[in-house]
């Protein structure tokens, strides 16, 4: 696995950030706290999963690189 990057990081504390937002408004019975966690919970994975991809591109990239001797 390489390193994460920026988008992968924001990404996954952006998804913890807001389960813990969801399970605090469900338990507190605030359905505007619940659904602002659900939102980011949601951004979160997508940018963790574009920063995924990213790194994934980056890594094929210089593999080929490697393999071409550059």
């Amino acid at each position: 696995m390489g390193i994460r990057n920026e988008d992968e990081v924001r990404g996954k504390i952006d998804e913890t950030v807001g389960k813990v937002k969801e399970k605090v408004g469900r338990a507190n019975a605030d359905p505007i706290l619940e659904q602002e966690g659900a939102d980011q919970r949601r951004s979160g994975e997508v940018e963790h999963g574009f920063g995924k991809a990213r790194r994934k591109v980056g890594e094929a990239l210089k593999d080929v690189g490697n393999k071409i001797g550059r």
